[in-house]
């Protein structure tokens, strides 16, 4: 019986590409504009300014576009560059299962591959299909045993998603790929310690850099175990924990195809994924009983077990940790009846209401009762398990409790392309791009399945 590493080559290399389910090139064509405009609106985050000067004291050179500004760098530099600005802002897609932010990663590393040989969009939306779809049968097959070792998904897993995208992009032989997947495995890399602090998204961009370094290294004949993801020294032994098994991988990649079932979040709000089920129903409290900041009484909300295992800063001081705090998030919602980037911000932190709320009128919590009727809720990310509840009073006495089980975005709740389209708009004048042309390079990305030259497109975003 083959192995994983040598199972995930054979179905890089084989795989038709027409053996997607129907309308998985419109699903991944709206995951793409949504990662294209993260990118692009990662050059308004506070991560920019130190990777800027870090490509000048690094003395990176090269041609290789950083989307949303006229830099260039080396192919690997730039890899680095975008799949960290592309999760800069915490605004980018969610696949439960793996659990991570897999298309800033994937894009991270292909990117500076473009612009060589005239690659298609049809080809891209393979790839990127294919690099997902290894990317979470790794992580189901982990289980949530590893990211609960305090190991980042997006990082540790996502460059085996990144690597794959390369692989099929560029049509690598299986005797290579599985080389390359022996490479990356002693690249891979995050740990969850670093949530709340710019490293997070560098999880993502060190990832799309390493994928690229071993593809390369791959290509330019260096040697790797081929046996990597399933030895008794590699990665599953190393990474995971009793309950890894790669015969799950084995025995579900491509069956089905993730990014139909369960299919990509798109985020509606730049922040931790988990956050958004609470944060959309403190909107909805809020219409219903049309309460403000003074006029509220109370409010809590309950998360299932083990919800609150990644909002770790109840009293953040800065926008980054804000991304990070249930307690801020629902705060937020009350004071100001919406969110957007600039809620994520320090100013946006530390504004004196904010913190009479969050002392005096807000609570968040984990509650048993939030995971009744989840039968597989511990093997779940936390951010998807169970429902979330949140109950708001007012002075006057009313009170309203609403559950949310799907936070928007998500694929039951999913984004039309008008909320894309804003969403894109909203990013490219946060990265500083003009709006006409931000318009174009959306029109664009609509068609992408009929785009003959990738290269033409990635121009339109980034600037002369």
């Amino acid at each position: 019986m083959p192995g994983l590493t040598e199972t995930i080559a054979d179905f890089i290399v084989d795989t038709p590409i027409d053996a997607a389910p129907k309308g998985a090139d419109e699903r991944g064509t709206k995951v793409l504009a949504d990662t294209f405009a993260v990118m692009i609106a990662g050059v308004g985050s506070e991560a920019f300014a130190p990777l800027k000067r870090y490509i000048e004291v690094s003395r990176s050179t090269g041609t290789s576009p950083i989307l949303g500004t006229s830099l260039t760098a080396s192919p690997e530099v730039a890899a680095m560059v975008a799949g960290t600005l592309g999760h800069a802002l915490d605004f980018d897609d969610v696949l439960a299962i793996m659990p991570g932010h897999p298309s800033v990663t994937i894009m991270g590393a292909v990117l500076p591959t473009l612009g060589g040989e005239p690659i298609s969009g049809k080809r891209l939306l393979d790839a990127h299909r294919v690099g997902v779809e290894v990317g979470a049968k790794i992580g189901v097959a982990m289980t949530i045993g590893h990211y609960d070792r305090g190991f980042h998904a997006t990082g540790s897993v996502g460059i085996f998603a990144a690597l794959a995208a390369l692989a099929r992009l560029h049509r690598l032989d299986r005797e290579t790929t599985r080389i390359a997947f022996g490479i990356a495995s002693s690249m891979a890399s995050g740990l969850r310690r670093n949530f709340g602090t710019m490293t997070k998204p560098l999880h993502s961009g060190w990832a799309s850099h390493n994928a690229l370094v071993a593809f390369n290294l791959a290509r330019s004949g260096f040697t790797a175990a081929m046996d990597v993801l399933e030895a008794k020294s590699g990665f599953f032994a190393a990474y995971g924990t009793e309950a890894s098994d790669p015969q799950v991988a084995i025995e579900t990649l491509g069956n089905p195809w993730s990014v139909m079932d369960p299919g990509i979040a798109l985020k509606k709000w730049p922040c931790y994924n988990g956050s958004q089920r609470g944060m959309d129903g403190v909107l909805q409290l809020r219409e219903k009983l049309g309460f403000t900041a003074e006029t509220l009484a109370h409010i809590e909300c309950r998360m299932p077990p083990g919800g609150m295992k990644v909002v770790i800063y109840p009293k953040p001081t800065t926008g980054l940790e804000g991304k990070f705090s249930l307690q801020y998030a629902v705060a937020a919602g009350v004071l100001d009846g919406k969110y957007s980037m600039w809620t994520f911000t320090d100013e946006a932190v530390n504004r004196p209401a904010i913190r009479e709320l969050i002392e005096h009128k807000v609570v968040a919590r984990e509650d048993e009762a939030c995971g009744v009727g989840d039968p597989t809720l511990m093997t779940k990310a936390s951010g998807s398990r169970g429902f979330v509840e949140v109950e708001a009073r007012t002075v006057d006495g009313r009170s309203e409790t609403v559950r949310v089980s799907f936070a928007p975005g998500h694929p039951k709740r999913e984004l039309g392309w008008s909320e894309i389209e804003q969403k894109f708009m909203d990013c490219a004048t946060h990265g500083g791009m003009a709006a006409d042309q931000a318009g174009k390079a959306f029109a664009a990305l609509v068609q992408l399945e009929r785009v003959d030259d990738l290269a033409a497109v990635v121009r339109l975003m980034t600037r002369g």
